[in-house]
């Protein structure tokens, strides 16, 4: 006996809509302000004063905005390098880590420095932090290369080994003798510091840098003919080999150009807001650049404007927490909320739902 079911399906689209892949980001927004509101109901907080603290205190004042700016810059690097690597086809998950390691080598420059270090000493700290980074992408593209393995896994978790170098060093041999006992090290000399933009706010030259990176992973991304073919060989490496364009160089350059600039972010960190190498470097900045970097739709200005939401964010989830004792996790929570508003909405892009009918045979 033949019975007849209905089931939904995903269909994929023929024709994708272009409109809708550039508006989807803003519906994944709109969708994760809408399940904020039902959480914050779910929790007994005031939902309208809740959202407030995410999308208005921050931006209401200039102090705000520096701050926005503080927590910008190293998301902003760390997505550019994460959408250079996706645009090639190699799924860097360990921006990280390169950020920590970047950070390392950042602070034993700056620990190094001499009391009477010339002002322009900080770029050689800055310098110090790229090569830190860049060198701990290597061993995920030597390994790649050299023994095919999968990028995804090496990347991440080497980010694991990299925050134990962290601990380690903050606990040991660069621990400050007279800290307390805190798991930190001594404060960086002037020189070793970013200089400050705005007197009174923390804003320093490491957002500049990320504007000028930016500009720079543009040109390289839509400018360039080695953008060019590292985005061939992303779209189909196939093609890449028949045109003579070489997957090694393209998994090279990406992941060393990632790992540069999220170590120049951990660098900014260590020399700008925080002073010192502390095991609190980063609050996941890495990771929520992969979400940066897919809401900015791989796309170097979009990112910029993707960075400073989520900066809204991070500022958002510390003042509910003072202000409406809200958990630590919101901050992740959002964080998360948006990314799965926005895999959402990009599967509707290129698939459908349709109601298909099967049939089975019973007795």
């Amino acid at each position: 006996m033949m019975q007849k079911s209905m089931m939904l399906k995903l269909e994929t689209r023929l024709t994708p809509s272009t409109y809708m892949q550039w508006a989807s980001p803003l519906l994944a927004l709109l969708i994760t302000v809408v399940l904020g509101t039902v959480l914050f109901m779910l929790l007994d907080k005031p939902p309208i004063k809740a959202l407030a603290m995410f999308f208005y205190e921050p931006i209401k004042s200039l102090y705000g905005w520096s701050e926005i700016s503080v927590k910008a810059a190293p998301l902003i690097l760390c997505a550019l390098g994460l959408a250079i690597c996706y645009r090639a086809n190699v799924w860097n998950i360990g921006a990280e880590g390169q950020l920590l390691m970047g950070a390392v080598a950042a602070s034993g420059v700056a620990l190094a420095a001499p009391a009477d270090a010339p002002r322009a000493y900080f770029i050689v700290v800055l310098l110090a932090g790229i090569v830190g980074g860049m060198a701990w992408a290597a061993l995920t593209a030597w390994l790649k290369d050299a023994f095919n393995a999968n990028e995804i896994l090496v990347s991440l978790m080497l980010t694991y080994v990299a925050v134990n170098i962290v601990v380690y060093m903050a606990f040991g041999p660069w621990r400050d003798p007279n800290g307390y006992n805190f798991p930190q090290s001594k404060l960086f000399e002037d020189a070793a510091l970013l200089p400050k933009l705005l007197q009174g706010t923390r804003i320093h030259w490491g957002f500049i840098l990320a504007l000028l990176a930016a500009a720079g992973a543009y040109v390289l991304m839509f400018r360039s003919y080695l953008g060019f073919k590292m985005q061939v060989g992303g779209l189909s490496p196939l093609a890449a080999r028949y045109a003579g364009y070489s997957s090694r160089q393209s998994l090279w350059v990406s992941l060393l150009t990632c790992g540069g600039l999220a170590g120049l972010a951990g660098a900014c960190e260590v020399a700008g807001p925080i002073g010192q190498l502390t095991t609190n470097v980063s609050p996941g900045y890495g990771f929520a650049a992969i979400i940066v970097a897919f809401v900015g739709r791989l796309h170097p200005v979009v990112i910029v404007l993707s960075a400073i939401l989520m900066s809204m964010f991070y500022i958002g989830g510390e003042l509910s927490q003072s202000r409406l004792g809200m958990p630590n996790a919101i901050t992740g929570v959002f964080q998360g909320v948006l990314l799965f508003a926005l895999l959402a909405c990009d599967t509707l892009i290129y698939q459908k739902i349709v109601w298909k009918s099967s049939k089975r045979v019973t007795q």
